[in-house]
């Protein structure tokens, strides 16, 4: 039985009814953010979106989405992600305004829960004083040392954010709010893995880390995923499939995926040696899991995807995220409600597809089960046996799970539980 027909079989119970949960990613102010990042992904959501009403959410719009988005579920937590852009550009009063509005809407037997990511550059004591009073958890951006954070996060200006983002982080903790930071891998700070984490386990004191790799295919400002040519998709490890090259498809601030490889496996030493049980990095922490025989608690790793879906300050709903096109659009709240948009057979096609997709490649490897062919926003190169929708950091992937492998099941089977081990024919 496949995962897929397992869940649909088998659905998960609460109060003796099946569980109907989903989660957004809210865009309260669309793409406008103080930052001009240079590896980005949304700011060009300006030019595509074509916004000509402004960017900022309407209380209506916004009212309307509180309360469809408790209504609609009904398990005892509701978790609330506000993004950008730079939500905090919106002010603390309407955060005040978004607490108060859950407070009206949420019934007795369940919670709303917050996570607010921010380039940090607008904390202050008094913004820390709202996020701990109402249990907010925070993504804080920031890359490394300021070195490496500045290389490509600046502003408008060309100034550097990082002596922002630091304060941020110092702020934070001082008063006590729970934080967790978010370091994007581009092509520079993958050349530098223990500088990066030892800056933020011994810097910032970070109690979460996770580390995002930067892929983005040239085009990826007017074209969605899957709508690539699939001519343009080149050979895994081929010049085009790397960034710097002359004729290569990603950006020259991507992740070079042997590079990503190389960067978690050196901070996995370091973390297994010293940090282990102490210091919790999110990609470690989910191989433990999937390794115990259980699901990966990060989607891009998952078998299917479509449950997360991006809502946009109009009210506009995405199948995702990191597919916020309109080819992708799945309707608007103000029209039909969130949970008749998200629970729709187009957007459970759209998260099966991700297992229907995956080539033979990806197939036979040993380490499908972890993941999964990863994100499929990223699966525009070919095998090397030639088949199209290969993800970008497949061999970056492979690298890092070939190497944590006997040290995971070291870790699962001191837990307790026989580790998962797959055993590819042929």
């Amino acid at each position: 039985m496949s995962n897929q027909e397992s869940m649909r079989k088998n659905p998960r119970m609460w109060h003796g009814k099946p569980v109907v949960r989903m989660h957004a990613m809210v865009k309260p102010i669309g793409p406008i953010c103080n930052l001009n990042c240079e590896y980005c992904y949304y700011l060009s959501k300006q030019q595509l979106l074509q916004e000509t009403g402004g960017w900022r959410i309407s209380d209506e719009v916004l009212e309307s989405f509180i309360r469809q988005y408790i209504e609609d579920q009904n398990y005892k937590e509701v978790v609330f992600s506000w993004q950008g852009g730079e939500p905090t550009l919106l002010g603390l009063d309407f955060f005040k305004r978004v607490v108060e509005l859950e407070k009206r809407y949420c019934p007795a037997h369940m919670r709303c829960e917050n996570d607010l990511q921010t380039n940090g550059t607008l904390i202050d004591d008094e913004w820390c004083a709202f996020l701990k009073e109402n249990n907010f958890l925070v993504g804080l951006s920031i890359d490394g040392p300021r070195e490496l954070h500045d290389q490509y996060r600046r502003d408008g200006n060309g100034e550097g954010s990082f002596d922002r983002a630091y304060r941020a982080a110092k702020l934070l903790r001082r008063h006590g709010v729970n934080f967790a930071t978010l370091s994007c891998v581009n092509r520079l700070t993958a050349k530098h893995p223990l500088e990066v984490y030892r800056f933020l386990r011994d810097d910032v004191h970070s109690p979460r880390i996770q580390f995002i790799p930067i892929v983005e295919p040239k085009k990826f400002r007017t074209v969605a995923p899957q709508h690539w040519v699939p001519t343009d998709m080149p050979i895994m490890g081929s010049p085009a499939a790397l960034p710097g090259t002359s004729d290569s498809v990603v950006e020259d601030w991507c992740v070079d995926p042997d590079d990503f490889g190389e960067f978690l496996c050196t901070i996995f030493d370091e973390w297994y040696e010293r940090d282990l049980g102490n210091v919790y990095v999110h990609y470690f922490e989910a191989a433990v899991e999937v390794w115990m025989g259980r699901v990966s608690p990060l989607c891009t790793h998952g078998p299917m995807c479509g449950k997360g879906v991006a809502l946009e300050h109009d009210g506009s709903v995405y199948a995702c995220d990191h597919y916020v096109y309109p080819d992708y659009k799945l309707g608007n709240i103000m029209d039909r409600s969130i949970k008749d948009l998200v629970l729709t057979e187009e957007q459970e096609w759209f998260g099966t597809n991700k297992e229907r997709t995956l080539p033979g490649y990806c197939r036979n490897c040993e380490y499908e089960f972890a993941c999964f062919g990863e994100c499929p926003k990223n699966r525009f190169i070919r095998s090397p046996y030639g088949e199209k929708g290969l993800n970008y950091l497949c061999s970056g992937w492979k690298r890092f799970y070939a190497y944590i492998d006997p040290y995971i099941q070291t870790i699962v089977r001191r837990l307790g539980h026989e580790p998962v081990v797959r055993v590819v024919s042929g």
